[in-house]
């Protein structure tokens, strides 16, 4: 049967917008190619990119064959600043006065957070149409503004969030985590909930093959031949937790084989550049175009990420940073306390506790004493893994599945068990 699946969050990424996740436009393009019909509804208004500005009320537009609509929605700076919240509600807002007469009747509705206030919109829709409707969970909240944000469970805003977040996971028809362990907090919070599942972050089979090539000019000034390069890519700011990386580096200044290589931009780059100007092992690269990350990550050794402790990480992580890791063919060591998943799986590299330097130090030294062969061959098995078990292409088939519901005997795989390897969509309540 062909289909009609609607996906609604404030903040999605189209392919043109190289700073950020594409996902949620990705899996919506392989549903399509499916043969059935996809609907973006979505904002011009997002912190992490740049969407293209909306004239009037509203742009519609075709992409790929997927059917996008952008709001005008109230611009903001930052991420923790009051506008974010207003321009929330006014997303809201104009999403149900929104005429829906020019769209197609959906088959079911996916409410993706952030925010959690569309899921208002989502019931309101279902109602509506007499749909299925998804609500997926990109991001914890309230418990990463708790947790990170530093604010009190208290505080009326989480309260709030709080209350939000329960009748998401009570009233939806199904509950989508893109992080493997959701359905233990879902539990925690809301007891009997909707069914969880779990869809996550994927990749572009063809991403390495449309990689733009590193400058010969980047390569030489930051690069060095003949050293084992110790890489971390992506934002430099307080929740990536590269302190430990840091304090790993001057532990080993006594090893002059071993080059850390940190590349990007972020809030707290120069502070740790003034902090690191002593050591010699520490090298800060300027944030290169998306399409070039794959470049310099496959010039590198051992990819590197961290995460502070949190009860966050006890539901699992789906950061973007892993799969463009696994994606180079390199191993990846990372210091993160938190439920495992992906580089275990994969057998592609290794965890070592969150803010524990001597661990770290030690597993860098035994990534360097490798045969590069053995490097090689642990880093392959991470990108055959990954691009067995996460393409688009099979999200795209499994989320069909689940959108249509259980007894669906549509064109997508099993929920259970996809066409080999690991699920790719697993119910884990």
């Amino acid at each position: 049967m062909n289909a009609c699946i609607w996906y609604v969050s404030k903040y999605i990424a189209l392919p043109r917008e190289q700073k950020w996740s594409t996902r949620a436009f990705s899996i919506m393009r392989e549903i399509r190619k499916n043969g059935n019909r996809c609907v973006i509804l979505t904002s011009d208004s997002n912190h992490l990119t740049s969407p293209r500005a909306v004239d009037g009320a509203q742009a519609r537009e075709v992409v790929d064959g997927v059917e996008v609509t952008r709001l005008r929605t109230k611009k903001y700076r930052g991420s923790k600043s009051i506008s974010r919240a207003i321009s929330w509600l006014d997303f809201e807002w104009r999403l149900w006065r929104l005429p829906k007469d020019g769209l197609p009747r959906p088959d079911a509705i996916i409410v993706s957070s952030l925010s959690l206030l569309t899921i208002f919109n989502g019931l309101l829709l279902r109602r509506r149409y007499g749909c299925r409707l998804i609500f997926e969970v990109r991001d914890i909240w309230p418990l990463t503004v708790i947790e990170e944000g530093g604010f009190s469970p208290y505080n009326p805003f989480v309260l709030t969030l709080g209350w939000i977040e329960r009748l998401a996971y009570r009233r939806s028809d199904a509950v989508v985590g893109t992080m493997p362990n959701l359905a233990e907090h879902v539990a925690e919070v809301a007891g009997s909930a909707a069914p969880v599942f779990c869809i996550p972050m994927g990749v572009d089979e063809g991403a390495a093959a449309q990689a733009a090539p590193m400058p010969e000019d980047y390569a030489r000034q930051y690069l060095p031949e003949n050293k084992f390069i110790v890489c971390y890519a992506g934002t430099i700011g307080m929740a990536n937790a590269l302190e430990t990386l840091f304090a790993c580096a001057r532990r080993m200044q006594d090893n002059s084989n071993v080059q850390f290589l940190v590349v990007g931009e972020g809030g707290l780059k120069e502070t740790f550049q003034r902090e690191c100007a002593d050591l010699a092992n520490v090298t800060f690269a300027p944030g290169v175009p998306k399409n070039v990350v794959h470049s310099v990550l496959e010039r590198c050794d051992l990819l590197y990420f961290s995460v502070r402790p949190s009860k966050i990480w006890k539901f699992g992580q789906s950061l973007n940073k892993v799969t463009d890791y696994m994606l180079a063919g390199r191993p990846v060591v990372a210091s993160y306390s938190g439920y495992p998943s992906m580089i275990n799986e994969a057998a592609s590299g290794s965890y070592v506790p969150a803010g524990d330097v001597a661990a770290l130090r030690a597993e860098i030294e035994r990534y360097a004493a490798m045969p590069e062969a053995e490097r090689q061959a642990i880093g392959m098995a991470g990108r055959e893994w990954l691009i067995a078990n996460r393409s688009y292409a099979r999200l795209g088939r499994d989320y069909l599945d689940l959108c249509l519901g259980p007894d669906n005997k549509g064109p997508g795989q099993s929920r259970s068990e996809g066409s080999g390897g690991t699920p790719s969509i697993v119910a884990i309540s």
